[in-house]
């Protein structure tokens, strides 16, 4: 049975939300108007299986190609990013440090996101644009103080991200890497939202990172310093998670910042991030325009 696909895209200029089919793209929004006017609301509401399976029944609205997809969340409350979260990462920094004891985290906004297929843009104050291939956790229900034994109820889906960098800006400051993290459509989500089945789902994926058809990131989530549960307990410590909430679980060793000597990503580079049973997160690059 084909892995459901959920997407956020637009198509003759409005924005809709539908399953995506081998055969082409069902428009649940058309038929949820009034229920749930965006994905977040199935989401809050814990039908998006229900949507799925209705959607194995109906015949497509629209060809693949002729839809846009959009970043699969829309407007989430909070984007939260973790760094450094696989060893090898760890080790790539060269400071002889043993892996961390808390995770690192630092938020993005929206608008530094754009969806699948889109471009990225290389902004006017930096060529240091690097990519970062992450698989991602979208929280359905919500909640604060959540037991670790408990934290895996409370995802609804996976997704990927590309966690654009701009290098030089994450260090301008002493502690923090939040310009750097969130130059207007430097990163990219989706191509869509595969429902959270069970941990077996994603105790072990692979996820990989190519640029131009070469692997730069190859690793596995089972080698993950802070675990999904554990992210989960950590993260509604200090905040309360709300449905829609992501969590961008961290990247592998790989990224161009640690090449030598560094490779950034450039007008015409095409990046791809995979990871077993959720898809292919492809986008390419230009400059931001003058």
């Amino acid at each position: 049975m084909p892995t459901p696909r959920l997407a956020t895209f637009t198509v003759n200029g409005l924005t809709r939300y539908g399953a995506v089919c081998d055969h082409g793209v069902v428009d649940l929004s058309a038929r949820h108007a009034n229920d749930y006017p965006t994905l977040r609301e199935v989401i809050a509401a814990g039908a998006l299986q229900r949507i799925v399976d209705e959607a194995d029944h109906t015949a497509p609205d629209f060809a693949r190609d002729a839809v846009k997809l959009q970043p699969p969340v829309p407007q989430p409350e909070k984007i939260i990013c973790v760094g450094v979260n696989y060893p090898d990462r760890n080790a790539e920094y060269k400071d002889g440090s043993e892996a961390p004891k808390f995770p690192s985290m630092f938020m993005r906004t929206p608008r530094s996101f754009v969806g699948h297929g889109a471009p990225l843009v290389r902004p006017r104050a930096s060529k240091l644009l690097d990519y970062e291939g992450e698989l991602t956790l979208v929280i359905g229900q919500g909640g604060r103080h959540i037991k670790e034994a408990d934290a895996l109820n409370h995802v609804a889906a996976i997704t990927l991200c590309n966690e654009g960098t701009i290098r030089d800006w994450v260090r301008h400051a002493k502690f923090n890497v939040t310009q750097g993290k969130n130059f207007d459509h430097t990163g990219s989500l989706g191509p869509w939202l595969v429902p959270y089945t069970d941990e077996s789902q994603i105790a072990d994926i692979r996820l990989t990172t190519r640029v131009n058809g070469e692997t730069r990131q190859d690793d596995r989530t089972s080698r993950m310093i802070f675990s999904f549960r554990y992210l989960i307990a950590y993260i509604s410590t200090f905040t309360t998670l709300v449905p829609g909430d992501l969590i961008v679980t961290g990247t592998p060793a790989g990224a161009g910042a640690r090449a030598e000597p560094p490779v950034y990503l450039k007008p015409g580079d095409v990046i791809e991030v995979e990871a077993d049973g959720v898809g292919i997160l492809r986008n390419g690059v230009v400059d931001e325009a003058e």
